[in-house]
């Protein structure tokens, strides 16, 4: 597999993409607003709404993924829960997924029995089913209950991709590393196509932390996965994150659903925080 070398600007940020869709790219962390489209919101197309169905869908594209082929960006916005705010009672997650303009391309639903949820945590199994703008399953994320311990290295963490469900797309498995996180972006045959490098730190306070994806090799940078940083209010009462992840334009599009599962993954092992819930609980239990 060829990687396109992603330009760079000062600094080390990937610049603004090549053949970016028919309007400025915007900060992943902001709502579009684009007053030059007179569609109406919430319709296809539209800034704040759907993203138009692509005209042309690459050969051998699996059903769904065609709108992956458009893009070299997306932003995935999780959902504030009023209940587990005020509560602390873990619900299934939800999220949305956009483009650079703030159109959704899909949106995202975990689906775990409550027992499994506030239980085991953020080290929970999931299945999380991706749906498109009919509400149609187009990519299905499945997680068994490992570990995440270093000092376990036969029992990593994995994601499994299927592109449409029942068909696998790739794998997200997690390597053995002492300090920093690091996982691999493996394809239907479990061969390696990318590798993700993080910090050592993942509690930035008041900033971005950001994981690079590389090729095979270690050395060729192919995109990058960042976590926003939300606000602080919303990142300490809430479990709920910002992402956005960057990569070539013409990259594979089982590869492009395989990495948008590594961010589901790369949420609950590092970002699913549950200790102002823990704490919300523990007093509850004093009274």
């Amino acid at each position: 597999m060829s990687y396109p070398k992603s330009e760079m600007a000062g600094g080390g940020q990937p610049m603004a993409p090549v053949q970016a869709q028919p309007a400025a790219a915007v900060d992943p962390g902001q709502e579009s607003v684009v007053s030059a489209y007179p569609t109406q919101p919430g319709m296809p197309g539209a800034p704040g709404g759907w993203m138009a169905a692509p005209t042309q869908v690459p050969a051998n594209c699996p059903k769904g993924l065609e709108y992956l082929a458009q893009v070299d960006q997306l932003l995935i916005k999780q959902k504030v829960e009023a209940l587990e705010a005020f509560t602390g009672y873990e619900t299934n997650n939800k999220y949305e997924i956009l483009n650079s303009m703030g159109q959704r391309v899909y949106h995202a639903v975990e689906d775990t029995c409550c027992c499994t949820r506030n239980c085991c945590g953020s080290s929970r199994p999931f299945d999380m089913k991706i749906l498109n703008n009919q509400n149609q399953e187009v990519i299905h994320l499945s997680r068994p209950l490992r570990s995440s311990s270093c000092w376990c290295p036969c029992c990593l963490q994995k994601v499994t991709v299927e592109a449409p469900p029942g068909k696998v797309a790739g794998y997200v498995t997690q390597a053995w590393s002492l300090c920093k996180p690091r996982m691999r972006i493996e394809n239907a045959d479990e061969e390696t196509v990318l590798r993700i490098k993080g910090p050592c730190c993942q509690l930035n306070i008041c900033g971005d932390i950001e994981f690079d994806v590389y090729a095979p090799d270690e050395e060729t940078y192919v995109g990058r996965v960042t976590k926003q940083w939300s606000g602080l209010g919303k990142e300490l009462f809430t479990d709920a994150d910002n992402f956005g992840i960057s990569f070539p334009l013409d990259l594979d599009v089982n590869v492009k659903a395989t990495l948008l599962g590594a961010v589901f993954l790369l949420d609950f092992m590092f970002f699913e925080n549950n200790t102002k819930k823990d704490d919300k609980m523990d007093k509850h239990s004093m009274h």
